[in-house]
């Protein structure tokens, strides 16, 4: 890793050890994960819980000790004006310095920890002046394995996946490129993202993670069934949208059916074959 983990950490715990602000320091994501094999790519994600929260984060420049960025971005500062939020506890930097490393820095109050910090089991703690993490557990992916849906989670999923299928097979017909997309990658793929998730859960006793946008779902599929996953992304020509759709729709009725006998679940299997025949007869026409 470019910059070397041990040297982020020290330059970190130095600057947190002489700042009585900083009560405390820990790791959490991918880099307190031992399950996942690292790689230079990785982001480090710190979180520091502090005193005089507000000292911090009317000037900025304190985060220079870190190095220079070459982008930064300041998610609590963002759209603000438009958007009704409720008081955000804790302030994010998110930062890529010179030297390439992605640092993910969050400040947490420490007058909110107790009523407010939800815990993590990836956390591995760095410094901790005040004994707040004594009885944290060793950091584990509990957290983010994958979770058994119950049946009307599961119906729902599978019923909004055809009923927006609809939508996108009449904007494939219509040659609405932009609409048939965007309505196959913003609500209908998500639904197949989470069967696919489901899957993986009952073939692995629900003891695995699937990792964000299903990255880690490569390392629990079948090959063959992994391209043809694949298969289901397409470029900007139309019969190519129509061919990756209907593989996505073919994969998602298998789906639907496996594992819902794993989960005891009754799956509605007359709505998806009457469904996937409207769409096939649209495409036909």
């Amino acid at each position: 890793m470019q910059g070397g983990e041990e040297i982020i950490k020290n330059k970190i715990i130095d600057f947190a050890e002489n700042d009585d602000r900083i009560r405390a320091v820990v790791l959490n994501g991918s880099r307190a994960n031992s399950t996942i094999l690292p790689d230079k790519y990785q982001d480090y994600d710190i979180l520091f819980v502090v005193e005089k929260f507000h000292s911090f984060t009317e000037n900025h420049n304190w985060v220079s000790f870190l190095g220079n960025t070459i982008i930064k971005q300041l998610p609590n500062e963002m759209f603000n004006e438009s958007d009704n939020y409720c008081e955000r506890i804790s302030f994010s930097y998110l930062m890529i310095f010179e030297d390439r490393n992605r640092i993910d820095l969050t400040l947490f109050p420490k007058e909110k920890f107790k009523s407010d910090y939800k815990e993590d089991s990836l956390t591995i703690v760095w410094l901790d002046k005040d004994q707040l993490f004594e009885n944290i557990k060793e950091a584990s992916d509990l957290d983010y394995r994958i979770k058994a849906p119950n049946e009307k989670d599961f119906l729902d999923t599978c019923n909004e996946f055809w009923w927006v299928s609809t939508y996108v097979a009449k904007g494939l017909k219509r040659e609405e490129i932009f609409y048939a997309k965007d309505m196959l990658e913003s609500v209908v793929r998500p639904m197949f993202m989470k069967l696919l998730e489901w899957k993986i859960g009952v073939d692995n006793d629900f003891d695995v993670s699937f990792g964000k946008s299903g990255k880690f779902a490569k390392k629990y599929l079948e090959p063959n069934f992994y391209k043809r996953v694949l298969k289901t992304y397409s470029d900007s020509n139309l019969s190519n949208n129509w061919r990756a759709f209907i593989e996505m729709l073919l994969i998602l009725k298998g789906l639907e059916i496996e594992v819902s006998k794993k989960l005891n679940i009754s799956a509605k299997k007359i709505e998806a074959e009457n469904t996937l025949e409207f769409i096939l007869k649209i495409k036909n026409e």
